[in-house]
């Protein structure tokens, strides 16, 4: 080590990194760990619940969105996907567990709901399912944070 490495910058303000236990870290990782749970209490217990548990009839309505993007067999598989996305996803946003694969599954249901909009097949605006995309791959990139279950078993 020499000695120039001794006068370093070390907090992330003066282009260093912070330590684990830094104030700013606390912060970010407790920030992630607010947005994750009001995210997912939201996909739950919103949309989720109400598209899982309606069942085919339900599943087959919200599968033929994928029209939009001329796929037309097996709507009630699709709508299943994309109901189990919000419910499941939602879950694993919560608990920051396998939560990659989680955001890949949402992303995905955020742009067959985004399409959906604008084209017209969906009544109302794209803007949600837009602004959840943009909070899905900002997540992607920053990872679960210190306060999940991917951290504790040494996946995050």
């Amino acid at each position: 080590m020499s000695d120039d490495a001794a006068t370093e910058p070390t907090s992330p303000e003066l282009g260093g990194s912070a330590s684990p236990s830094s104030p700013s870290t606390t912060a970010r990782d407790i920030a992630l760990l607010i947005l994750r749970v009001g995210i997912g209490v939201s996909f739950v217990f919103v949309y989720g619940w109400q598209k899982i548990s309606g069942g085919t009839d339900a599943w087959t309505g919200l599968g033929q969105n994928m029209a939009v993007f001329g796929i037309t067999v097996y709507p009630v598989v699709w709508g299943f996907l994309g109901a189990f996305a919000e419910f499941a996803g939602g879950i694993c946003l919560m608990l920051g567990l396998f939560l990659r694969p989680a955001l890949v599954l949402l992303l995905g249901t955020m742009i067959v709901a985004a399409t959906g909009h604008i084209t017209g097949a969906i009544d109302g605006g794209p803007w949600h399912a837009i602004e959840m995309a943009a909070v899905f791959l900002a997540l992607m990139i920053t990872g679960p944070g210190r306060y999940s279950v991917d951290h504790l078993l040494g996946r995050a």
